[in-house]
């Protein structure tokens, strides 16, 4: 396998939208799920980058946004998966993890290869970027039970998606292979 990251996609949240109560249920299913996987990333060495909507907040930084969604009220949601000191932090302001950000080159500078996405919402952000991680040539894996999603089937479908036409590998956390 290539050198990997493992990238956390939107989950420094206030959970402050129109979809929220849809997607709350499934956040708290895999926040304890994503904190393992982060302690497990993080004890291998392998780099931890965050990539964060700005909720259009274009004055903020990462700081910023970890703060403001640690004194929203689902802040336990946060807290066991905040950013530690070594985590990097990338801010998006679309759907793709990749869209207007220096994701692409950081990861070149890094070598990464190989990427393991977990996070926010199946069917649309971790979607769109493991699409356009594959046509970048990464290696893509989505271990679905760090994924939340606010449909359901339309998150089952994303995920068979990903596996057939970008050969993402689909898999639980405990196979997770850097």
């Amino acid at each position: 396998m290539s050198k990997s990251a493992l990238i956390v996609i939107d989950m420094i949240n206030t959970y402050d939208h129109p979809d929220a109560n849809r997607l709350l249920p499934t956040v708290s299913e895999v926040v304890p799920t994503i904190a393992r996987l982060l302690e497990r990333a993080r004890a291998d060495g392998i780099p931890v980058i965050y990539v964060n909507d700005n909720f259009g907040e274009w004055r903020s930084h990462h700081g910023e946004i970890v703060d403001t969604a640690l004194a929203a009220p689902h802040a336990e949601l946060v807290e066991p998966i905040r950013p530690d000191d070594t985590s990097l932090f990338v801010v998006k302001a679309r759907h793709s993890i990749f869209y207007e950000t220096p994701l692409a080159y950081l990861l070149n500078q890094l070598g990464i290869a190989h990427v393991v996405l977990c996070g926010q919402v199946t069917e649309q952000c971790v979607l769109y970027s493991a699409l356009d991680a594959h046509i970048r040539h990464l290696e893509v894996t989505v271990p679905r039970d760090a994924v939340a999603h606010i449909h359901e089937g339309l998150a089952d479908a994303a995920l068979r998606m990903m596996e057939r036409n970008m050969s993402a590998r689909i898999c639980s956390t405990d196979e997770i292979e850097w």
